[in-house]
């Protein structure tokens, strides 16, 4: 008896390499407020300008995705409040010149929703994607732009931090990584004095 070959399926566009990477940590929430603002100002041109955008969040529960993108969607101009559209799986928000849909896939578990609830259309129009918990609608979502890979770590007597890691899959996600790379080069402070410096007071 002959059996048929198994065809495995397409290797998801997400398995290709990002084409830049950055490293980031986040020492409270003042410093994720801080990237978020970043963020915001690098993506809002574009946005503005009819482009779109796609970004990932990933991290354990309580993590810190939802706080980084409720930053995020301040610092971009949404004024009340804001929902986590985790029973809604999505929550639009509406900026002058720019729509933003907040997606959250955690209890997401039928691929025929994404067609019967219009989610093809939203990913293909104008603006800014943001979800959580993409790895639950794998196969139906397009490259990311960026991911972002935020990993609390050890309570120390500085407070809980994260490790935040951003990979940049396309022109323009490089381009808004290379801002907040700029940006946290030129906040820097440095650890020591330069020699030969006395302070005074």
């Amino acid at each position: 008896m002959t059996h048929v070959t198994i065809v495995a399926s397409p290797a998801s566009p997400q398995a290709k390499p990002p084409v830049a990477v950055g490293d980031f940590i986040w020492t409270d929430e003042a410093a994720c407020a801080a990237m978020a603002a970043d963020l915001a100002h690098a993506l809002k041109p574009s946005l503005l300008a009819g482009d779109s955008a796609y970004i990932e969040l990933h991290g354990t529960l309580g993590a810190g995705k939802t706080t980084f993108t409720r930053h995020l969607l301040r610092a971009l101009g949404v004024q009340g409040r804001i929902k986590s559209p985790s029973y809604a799986v999505v929550e639009p928000h509406d900026v002058p010149g720019m729509a933003i849909h907040h997606f959250d896939f955690y209890r997401f578990n039928d691929p025929q929703e994404w067609e019967d609830a219009g989610f093809r259309d939203l990913f293909a129009a104008p603006g800014l994607k943001l979800a959580e918990w993409p790895e639950k609608a794998a196969g139906l979502l397009p490259r990311a732009d960026l991911q972002i890979h935020i990993q609390p770590q050890p309570q120390t007597d500085q407070g809980e931090q994260r490790t935040v890691r951003i990979e940049a899959f396309s022109p323009a996600g490089q381009q808004a990584l290379m801002a907040l790379q700029v940006s946290e080069a030129l906040n820097a402070k440095p650890a020591v004095e330069p020699a030969g410096v006395q302070a005074h007071g």
